[in-house]
């Protein structure tokens, strides 16, 4: 049987679409080991937490009409597959905690955002 698999993304930044080179997100749970004192001298179990949301972006630099990606604060990223039938993802309450350019020879000029977003949801 063959099967499709989810493919390029589209992500926008409060509604307006962003031409994206490359996205990584991490999510960091919250939970933490507990170590307790006892004869077997391993740890028991662990600890509910906080979840964090990293977003890593690369996205082109257009001659025009970039958004400024440091004042960026409170916004919404969707992200949604390409081909018909996927779900979306949201992060929400996104802001920018570092920015960067790279120029390259071979390729066009790119920026690198870091974000964090305070929570994540499907559509």
């Amino acid at each position: 049987m063959l099967e499709e698999y989810a493919g390029a993304i589209v992500l926008e930044v409060d509604g307006k679409e962003v031409e994206v080179v490359d996205l990584n997100v991490t999510t960091k749970t919250g939970r933490k080991l507990v170590k307790t004192m006892n004869k077997t001298g391993r740890a028991k179990g662990f600890a509910k937490g906080i979840a964090e949301y990293e977003l890593s972006i690369t996205v082109v630099i257009p001659l025009t009409g970039d958004i400024d990606w440091d004042a960026i604060e409170g916004a919404k990223l969707v992200i949604y597959p390409a081909s018909a039938g996927g779900k979306r993802e949201s992060y929400r309450d996104c802001f920018t905690l570092e920015t960067g350019e790279k120029y390259s020879v071979d390729n066009e000029a790119r920026r690198d955002i870091k974000m964090a977003a305070l929570s994540k949801g499907k559509e």
